[in-house]
């Protein structure tokens, strides 16, 4: 991961004491070392690196490739899913289409042979029922005959009910659970599709890479930083004041930074936040002292293209106060 450039809170006390006063121009001076904000290109899933495309001082812009990675089963995982988005697919076609017209035709031929069949066995139960009264055919060739009779009468029944369902079509509900997961199909091929286009790493914010974190054949896990980018034309700073100082300070004031090796140079930025939470305070803060020692930090951030605030560096910031209302 990048290295981050933290002020301790020791370090910053001591800054915040020695520092923190009144400039002679009554500008309040305070003094802190410049951060950078850093941004790590990370991947979504476990990976192995295939290429990195940048190194450790490289200029990037936001979304441009800074390393490619890959896993064993993408390929794989991407076909499977594809082909069942196809197969939902065709299934909620034929539905929505309903029957073909030799399909019908075919059933209905199915019915005409059924009722054929009811009418002979028909007849025939007709004429061994009246034989068997005769007793000149036996039990067993009338038990034969009705049962046959039965059959014939339940496979005509059994032709219509095919016929009226492809004459009738799909039923809504299988439509409407064909499409459901068709649609499920889609977002799956999708979401292996996202993954893949995940395992691109591209540089989420413009900058300047402070670290190269991995090389190629390496795995990463979810998560685990690639490269960090740091946007150094937007150094930042934490200055502390003391309480009298504070009710003078207000977002978005003027603030100009000096370089102890550059007194001359002004770097131009404003004020960008306010705590409103005091630091460094004593257990119990009741004397005058104790007081004066209650120290609030000051955002402060720079506007910078030339690259000359490096982060890291001690800087002592001039903010421009706003007028306090006395009070009577």
């Amino acid at each position: 991961m990048g290295h981050r450039f933290r002020l301790s809170h020791v370090a910053a006390l001591g800054f915040a004491l020695a520092a923190c006063r009144r400039a002679p121009s009554d500008a309040i001076e305070a003094t802190g070392t410049i951060e950078v904000i850093e941004v790590d290109a990370a991947p979504a899933v476990p990976a192995r690196v295939v290429r990195v495309l940048v190194d450790e001082g490289a200029t990037v812009r936001a979304g441009d490739t800074v390393a490619v990675l890959t896993t064993a089963t993408l390929r794989a995982n991407l076909d499977e899913a594809e082909a069942r988005a196809r197969s939902s697919e065709a299934t909620l076609s034929e539905l929505v289409r309903g029957s073909r017209t030799e399909e019908v035709r075919r059933a209905e031929a199915d019915l005409a042979a059924a009722q054929s069949e009811v009418t002979r066995t028909a007849d025939d139960l007709v004429r061994i029922t009246a034989l068997a009264a005769q007793q000149n055919v036996s039990a067993q060739q009338l038990s034969a005959a009705q049962s046959a009779a039965r059959t014939a009468v339940a496979r005509r029944d059994a032709a219509q009910a095919q016929l009226a369902l492809l004459r009738e079509g799909s039923r809504p509900e299988r439509i409407a659970a064909a499409r459901a997961d068709a649609e499920r199909a889609r977002a799956a091929a999708a979401a292996v599709k996202a993954t893949a286009k995940d395992l691109v790493l591209l540089a989420p914010v413009g900058g300047v890479v402070t670290s190269r974190n991995t090389e190629p054949g390496e795995m990463l896990a979810a998560g685990q930083s690639a490269v960090t980018i740091g946007q150094v034309k937007k150094p930042w700073v934490r200055v502390y004041v003391n309480q009298g100082a504070l009710p003078r300070i207000a977002t978005g004031a003027a603030v100009t930074g000096h370089l102890d090796d550059f007194p001359a140079v002004a770097f131009p930025g404003k004020v960008v936040a306010i705590a409103t939470k005091a630091e460094f305070t004593p257990r119990v803060a009741l004397t005058e002292k104790e007081r004066a020692d209650l120290l609030f930090g000051v955002k402060v951030e720079f506007a910078d293209t030339t690259g000359t605030l490096k982060a890291g560096l001690p800087i002592t910031v001039r903010i421009t106060p706003r007028a306090v209302a006395a009070t009577p």
